[in-house]
């Protein structure tokens, strides 16, 4: 663990798209300690440890005996295994959204966080985006917020719904922005290229009186 005076140790867990980014940045951020990655494919692995200049690890193990804390950025379905592999060591994880494929795979790892006192953090990065960091001082008591999130369709985190692949972000926003808690959901959704709903439209009405509209595509 941690001792005074040294840097966090961190690696990271998967190297898809966001893996790479989550290695890329950790590798340069002074007072950190980045220990590596590990990936799955020896061949991502061996070109991601050349062109970031970190080590590879040849098992998850090798990796977590190296570390304080790992970023998990490996498909959604595989969230829990792999968090609960590292914070039943007492190792810190950072999640990428969404925490889970399901509410009961999160409450697992709530609960074994809370039994090793490691922490949990998920990776909700538009609460730092800075148009929603500049607006927070003006918007005292939202009434009605209306949300389009669109994009083309490209063939990754296709392993859950739009709902959680993109939506959840506005979700995560919108209850941040309204603060009450939320009395009546209605919402539809289809699936269009996927197994999963594709396109998808909720009403969420907030016990104040407050409205968010929010759509999201991975198909537009």
């Amino acid at each position: 663990m941690l001792n005074e005076g040294e840097g966090l140790r961190v690696g990271v867990v998967g190297t898809g798209s966001l893996g790479f980014h989550h290695a890329r940045i950790l590798r340069d951020v002074p007072d950190l300690d980045m220990r590596g990655v590990y990936e799955v494919r020896p061949d991502r692995a061996k070109e991601v440890s050349r062109e970031l200049g970190v080590e590879a690890h040849g098992s998850i193990e090798a990796l977590f005996d190296t570390v304080d804390a790992v970023v998990i950025a490996v498909p959604t379905v595989e969230h829990e295994a792999v968090a609960l592999a590292a914070l039943e060591r007492g190792i810190h994880v950072l999640i990428e959204k969404p925490m889970a494929p399901d509410l009961e795979s999160a409450d697992r790892i709530l609960a074994v966080a809370e039994r090793t006192g490691a922490l949990v953090q998920i990776g909700h990065v538009e609460r730092f985006n800075p148009a929603i960091l500049a607006a927070e001082p003006y918007l005292e008591r939202p009434l009605f917020i209306e949300s389009h999130r669109i994009a083309p369709f490209v063939p990754r985190s296709t392993d859950v719904a739009v709902v959680l692949d993109l939506m959840i972000h506005d979700v995560d926003l919108v209850c941040g922005l309204v603060g009450d808690p939320i009395r009546e959901i209605a919402a539809a959704g289809l699936a269009v290229l996927t197994r999963h709903v594709d396109i998808a439209n909720a009403r969420l009405t907030f016990e104040g009186g407050a409205v968010a509209n929010l759509t999201a595509s991975r198909v537009s």
